[in-house]
């Protein structure tokens, strides 16, 4: 009888068999394709952050959409970056058989799926409903990258790699989340990715268990919110945390927070106002005063330190989500991953590639790990890869 991880594989095996011709060549026409019924007659469903991003690239090739529709009634009958902005029933009764209407709507907060955006566009008669996909794969120059999505035949161009990363996986339930999200990557099919799983990030109750005397390192800690959930999976019990946030207005959030909490506990918290990366040095930060603030080619200059030299006692676990800087962060720990093997809980979601490149970064840096792959919100948004000496799994 065949296991699951050989047909798992089979399945990889087959979806990078594409030919980095034949995607090239889906990059560039499926945009023609899905708008053919109606040319570049189209609606913009979803006047966020994402909706204005493609609008601003669609302009830039002289497109001219014709409206925004959004289910937020504080928009209807005013206009988005120049745009009108209608309700869905209104845009739907203007343009619903005279223009494509695509689906801008992806967002780490979202409830919802692909499937559910289209649903009422549909229903409401729309004939030609499309997501943002084909969009961004076309006008890429503008558009991409942007977090996991890419162009598809750069995981093509990677496939060595990413069958390589397929063998590090310890379970069934991460070999199918890699694939799917490889699938995802070359196809964009939302369908089929797996639901997320019901535990707190980062803390997963199934692969380890929270030490009374952990030293845990939070990378990104933003306004204290991973320190909360530690405080709790932990009942308050642990020897030291060491909270990294270079954003001024985050980490002026996360020492209010800090010092609001009883004293015994905050004597064994040290927040750390710098960025991390290989080396000490300096880089410039864009803070933006939220979870998203990155390290950045424009914006402030802000001090830059590498864990190895940083961290005065051995490190247990080390939690990483630094918008994208994750690889830089993990060559700044080598040390301390070789000599200690820390467990590591990393985001992967940031890059297209960083699904197959950090777990094999990781993997280099220490042979004893046990790798997992798990989900925390919908389509691509807070996968998380867990990397858990022998000693610490639960399995």
């Amino acid at each position: 009888m065949v296991n699951a991880k050989t047909v798992l594989r089979r399945e990889l095996e087959e979806l990078l068999a594409e030919s980095i011709v034949s995607a090239k060549h889906r990059e560039e026409s499926t945009y023609d394709r899905v708008m053919a019924p109606f040319g570049n007659r189209m609606v913009l469903s979803g006047a966020g952050n994402l909706g204005r991003k493609v609008l601003g690239a669609l302009r830039g090739q002289g497109v001219e959409p014709l409206a925004f529709v959004d289910n937020n009634p504080a928009l209807w009958g005013k206009t988005a970056d120049g745009l009108p902005v209608y309700s869905q029933q209104d845009g739907a009764r203007r343009f619903g058989n005279s223009a494509t209407f695509c689906v801008t709507i992806w967002r780490g907060e979202g409830t919802d799926t692909m499937a559910e955006r289209f649903q009422p566009l549909v229903d409401l008669g729309c004939e030609n409903v499309v997501d943002f996909g084909s969009i961004f794969w076309k006008f890429s120059e503008a558009l991409l990258p942007h977090y996991s999505l890419d162009l598809p035949h750069k995981v093509l161009s990677s496939s060595a790699q990413v069958l390589a990363a397929f063998d590090l996986w310890h379970d069934d339930a991460s070999r199918a989340e890699y694939v799917a999200q490889v699938r995802w990557r070359l196809r964009l099919d939302f369908d089929n990715l797996p639901l997320p799983v019901e535990h707190r990030i980062y803390f997963p109750p199934d692969l380890f268990k929270v030490a009374d005397d952990e030293v845990f390192v939070d990378c990104g800690a933003y306004d204290g919110d991973t320190i909360r959930d530690f405080l709790q999976v932990s009942s308050e019990r642990f020897q030291r945390i060491y909270a990294f946030e270079a954003d001024d207005d985050n980490f002026g959030k996360l020492t209010a927070y800090l010092n609001s909490l009883p004293s015994d506990l905050r004597e064994k918290i040290i927040p750390i106002g710098k960025a991390l990366g290989e080396r000490t040095g300096t880089v410039r930060f864009a803070a933006t005063g939220t979870a998203a603030a990155a390290i950045s080619s424009h914006g402030k200059v802000v001090p830059s330190v590498a864990l190895d030299g940083e961290i005065k006692e051995r490190p247990s676990c080390i939690k990483m989500d630094i918008e994208g800087s994750e690889p830089a962060a993990l060559r700044g720990a080598r040390s301390i991953m070789g000599r200690f093997a820390p467990i590591m809980c990393v985001c992967v979601y940031h890059s297209q590639d960083h699904l197959w490149s950090i777990p094999l970064q990781m993997a280099t840096g220490n042979g004893g790990y046990r790798f997992f792959l798990r989900p925390h919100l919908r389509e691509s948004w807070d996968l998380v890869c867990y990397a858990i000496p022998a000693d610490r799994l639960l399995m």
